[in-house]
């Protein structure tokens, strides 16, 4: 069980806001660009004010609308007839450049280890490398816990959450960030081991 598994229920409440956007002409792909953007822009403002420890307090609400624009530019793709092979390029990439905008600036912060958050950031790029190459085995896009996207959102949200509230970042960001590691490491061998078993035979050989 991850978060992933409740986003059945997240975008039932979706549904409303993704009609209303489709009736307006707005495009899945607008959408991902959109919530790669506001990534971006929001990891380069806590790069350059990692000084000021508030500044954290508006990650989980950049992650919130993150969260929501991913679940709605999916919606509009399927429900609406709006697939495009783009689309697909610009999700697993929109996705990567999103987690690495947004978490990599906590390397800056006073009493976090930059290289510990290094290491959690590349794993994770790892580990949707490893969901996304598992297509190429004749494997499902792979979405194995149990440190996925919504998972890691849901870590940094609330590590974020605790400094800006004015928590002292300490040794215990470092045992947290340590034990996200793992599990990232845990979900690549997850991703790879649950591919092989879906790979057609001709493809193992």
């Amino acid at each position: 069980m991850t978060i992933y598994d409740l986003k059945p229920a997240f975008t039932n409440l979706l549904r409303p806001a993704c009609r209303w956007l489709a009736a307006r002409g707005v495009t899945p792909n607008q959408l991902t660009i959109g919530a790669t953007l506001l990534s971006v822009v929001a990891g380069a403002g806590i790069a350059a004010l990692h000084d000021h420890a508030r500044v954290l307090l508006a990650v989980p609400v950049v992650l919130l609308f993150r969260m929501g624009l991913n679940a709605l530019d999916g919606m509009l793709a399927r429900e609406h007839d709006m697939t495009t092979p783009l689309g697909g390029f610009l999700n697993e990439l929109g996705d990567v450049v999103s987690d690495i905008a947004l978490y990599l600036p906590f390397a800056l912060l006073p009493g976090v280890s930059g290289e510990l958050v290094l290491v959690t950031v590349l794993l994770a790029v790892l580990s949707e490398m490893a969901g996304v190459v598992a297509v190429q085995t004749g494997a499902e896009r792979r979405y194995d816990g149990p440190m996925g996207k919504s998972d890691r959102a849901f870590f940094f949200g609330a590590l974020a959450l605790a400094i800006g509230s004015g928590l002292e970042a300490g040794l215990w960001v470092q045992t947290l960030l340590a034990f996200v590691s793992l599990l990232l490491i845990a979900t690549i061998i997850n991703r790879v081991a649950s591919a092989l078993k879906q790979c057609s035979p001709a493809v193992m050989d």
